[in-house]
């Protein structure tokens, strides 16, 4: 038995001091803007942070928790990239959830929470490990969707969010038992070596195998939003307060990505034939569905939760096309775009949801694509970076999406495979389809008379975040060679 080494945990078990100290202190805080609260989140986030981006610069693997945790490099950056995303999130939301009274201790808690199952997802190499980690993310977001108790949509996406997320979990629950009931183990590693060695044997085991890869591949492809286990992303997306969206939006999708890696690519590769079919099956639904329902919304965040769900059939894409050679340098290239583009879409993804809430104020919700027209004539600058960050999504030069897409794509066409590059040609065929509904929003930003006059006014911290947040887009488009090297380092080292 291995020992338990509290110390590979280390930052997971602070951050847990971290979440119950936060929550003792704010029973004694009198000020109803939380700062007390608020600061010591943000200094934790940090701490975090900088904690598993020292550790990734070693490139060290160390198992923890008697096997069933793995700190290595992807671990690190996915987590640090997941805290910093966290930050951002609660820095950008900060005006908005002061003027709807949301800026409570349960806020900050929960987000801390969220990040901690986030954490366990993405370094779990055991079933039950998973599992926890999914929960713990999931039950907190379910909490901080309902955070508006009086508001009767946000409760109703609670709801949704509650029921189908169940479902979910009760897919991915059940489809790792039947794993756990054909091989005789709850570690990935274990699973992996026992599929390797009895890949011949006979039709009855391989049968139950596949049926639980079904439910396991439903299962991430709810929490991915990838269709057509998407019914939830649109209403909840739109429902849940803004603020809550964005952590929504953010780091769960990197835990989410995590988890396929683990389980597929580390647990299951010698099943890859069948989750390979499934992946490409998803991923074309996603382009098609979100693509082509984006175009019909005027509700900015339902419109921003079908790109999503086409985000996320790109980002399958690479996943699938990783299996095509299985060994050599190919697959850390397809794993590493994949993974590149999750990253960029989570930073993307943290500046448009911004800009909802910067347009937002007392009493109204700029949730419609009308209230960002004339936005050139009130704010050039924000109208810029918004539209930076349109463009980023829509995957045209210079900015980062571009090169993203341009990842993936090239992962599917140097495969050879005439299949793979009939995908991507339908990929770029739909992406072009939906850059439409981004162009609309330039076009309503730059173009359209303004229903408003004044300014937009935002603190500094947030004018800030939200300016660098739109300059990281177009300066990685142009130089993203770093953020890829440390992608490719996180796969290369985490699957080697």
């Amino acid at each position: 038995m291995q020992a338990m080494n509290y110390t590979a945990a280390g930052p997971e078990i602070l951050l847990l001091a971290a979440a119950l100290l936060i929550a003792m202190v704010d029973l004694w805080v009198t000020d109803p803007q939380r700062r007390v609260t608020y600061y010591l989140t943000q200094l934790t986030l940090l701490a975090y942070a900088a904690l598993h981006l020292v550790a990734f610069e070693s490139g060290t693997t160390v198992l923890s928790l008697q096997g069933m945790f793995s700190a290595d490099p992807m671990t690190h950056l996915l987590t640090a990239v997941s805290a910093l995303a966290v930050f951002a999130v609660l820095l950008l939301s900060r005006p908005y959830a002061q003027a709807r009274e949301l800026m409570k201790g349960e806020l900050f808690t929960l987000s801390l929470f969220m990040l901690l199952g986030v954490a366990i997802m993405v370094g779990a190499t055991h079933f039950l490990a998973v599992y926890l980690g999914l929960e713990l993310m999931s039950l907190s977001l379910y909490a901080a969707v309902a955070l508006r108790r009086d508001h009767a949509i946000s409760t109703e996406a609670a709801m949704k969010y509650f029921v189908l997320g169940a479902l979910a979990s009760g897919f991915l629950l059940y489809g790792l038992s039947m794993l756990y009931g054909a091989t005789g183990s709850l570690h990935i590693s274990e699973v992996y070596a026992r599929l390797a060695l009895s890949s011949g044997q006979g039709l009855a085991q391989s049968g139950v195998l596949v049926f639980g890869l079904v439910f396991i591949v439903a299962g991430l492809a709810f929490k991915l939003g990838a269709a057509p286990f998407h019914m939830w992303v649109p209403d909840v997306y739109q429902g849940a307060p803004t603020a809550v969206t964005l952590l929504i939006g953010t780091a769960p999708k990197l835990a989410a990505f995590a988890i396929t890696i683990r389980l597929l690519v580390e647990g299951l590769f010698s099943l890859a034939f069948d989750w390979q079919q499934m992946l490409l099956v998803l991923s074309v639904f996603s382009l098609i569905i979100g693509n082509i329902v984006a175009i019909a919304q005027t509700n900015i965040k339902r419109m921003l939760a079908y790109s999503t769900i086409a985000q996320m059939g790109f980002m399958l894409l690479g996943l699938a096309s990783g299996v095509v050679d299985a060994g050599g340098a190919h697959r850390f290239n397809a794993y590493s775009s994949s993974l590149f583009y999750a990253v960029t879409y989570v930073m993307t993804t943290i500046g448009s949801f911004a800009m909802v809430m910067l347009l937002s104020r007392q009493g109204h919700e700029a949730e419609q694509l009308s209230d960002f027209a004339g936005l050139s004539q009130r704010s050039p600058w924000y109208a810029l970076v918004m539209t930076l960050l349109m463009l980023s999504l829509a995957g045209i030069p210079p900015t980062v999406g571009f090169y993203a897409k341009m990842a993936v794509l090239q992962a599917l066409v140097v495969t050879g495979s005439a299949l793979y590059i009939g995908v991507a040609v339908v990929a770029v065929v739909l992406s072009l389809i939906g850059a439409y509904y981004y162009l609309r929003v330039i076009k309503t930003m730059w173009f359209d008379a303004p229903t408003e006059r004044h300014a937009l006014h935002a603190p500094l911290d947030v004018r800030a975040l939200l300016s660098l947040n739109g300059l990281a887009v177009l300066v990685l488009g142009v130089l993203p060679g770093g953020l890829m090297a440390w992608c490719t380092q996180a796969i290369v080292r985490t699957l080697a």
